[in-house]
């Protein structure tokens, strides 16, 4: 009876949690495309003005351009190529997922980011709210992975090995099949749609799953490449559990 309890507790709260996540993403959704929109148009419009005038502009002029047109990157609008990209919104759902999947486990790359007062206050209190929520989550996958421990100790134990030395295998055990799974896999995967070198991939791998979070690289944002559409979703969901294994390393 408590063993079905807490699989109950465990599917409500894996529910819940993905829930808060996908309620999280639509309405910073809601909140922050039709920001994001004006925001290229506008991107657009000055680069129209510079396309037109380049040739006459004064120094002080040339400037001004340079900071708007900085101002813009930083704000994730490239105003590269033709009016399309105007239509791809960095708000769309599979971005507004993962966003807030970094703001509840806290890497928080700084690429995406509310720029709306109501977008910033609402991230305020989701994060107050859902960062308590993921240690919970990430805690609970990571009783489970070590109950599969336990199990795969208590069959090497029952072949007679000694303690001490199921110890050490169950941890290596783990370890190793962590980095190939978190580490290396992904990060080919990595080097393959991005472009990146597989250095540079197990070192975003790392950054982002150490929760660091440099914000250097982040995937899904190159200009020009074709990723499939649920390419970040699928980021997000490698990102929470590779989180729940790190949790289950310091378990052990």
């Amino acid at each position: 009876k408590a063993m079905c309890s807490s699989k109950l507790q465990t599917g409500l709260l894996v529910v819940g949690y993905f829930v808060y996540l996908l309620v999280g993403a639509a309405v910073f959704q809601a909140l922050e495309r039709t920001a994001e929109k004006q925001e290229k148009i506008a991107a657009a419009q000055m680069k129209e003005a510079f396309l037109q005038n380049f040739t006459h502009l004064t120094v002080a002029e040339m400037e001004q351009f340079m900071k708007n047109l900085t101002e813009a990157i930083q704000n994730g609008v490239y105003p590269v190529g033709n009016e399309s990209q105007i239509e791809d919104s960095n708000w769309d759902f599979s971005n507004s997922f993962f966003f807030a999947g970094t703001v509840v486990s806290t890497i928080g790359y700084g690429t995406l980011r509310p720029k709306t007062a109501g977008g910033q206050i609402f991230c305020v209190f989701f994060a107050l709210f859902g960062i308590p929520l993921n240690i919970v989550f990430l805690h609970r996958v990571g009783k489970m992975l070590s109950l599969l421990c336990k199990k795969l100790g208590k069959f090497l134990y029952e072949k007679g090995m000694r303690k001490k030395k199921i110890k050490f295998l169950t941890l290596l055990f783990f370890l190793a099949t962590g980095i190939l799974v978190f580490l290396c896999l992904p990060s080919l995967f990595f080097q393959i749609t991005e472009g990146w070198s597989y250095s540079e991939g197990i070192y975003f791998a790392f950054i982002t799953l150490s929760t660091i979070g440099f914000g250097d690289y982040v995937v899904g944002k190159q200009p020009g490449r074709n990723y499939f559409s649920y390419y970040r979703t699928l980021v997000a969901i490698w990102i929470l559990f590779g989180l729940a294994w790190i949790a289950l390393l310091f378990n052990l």
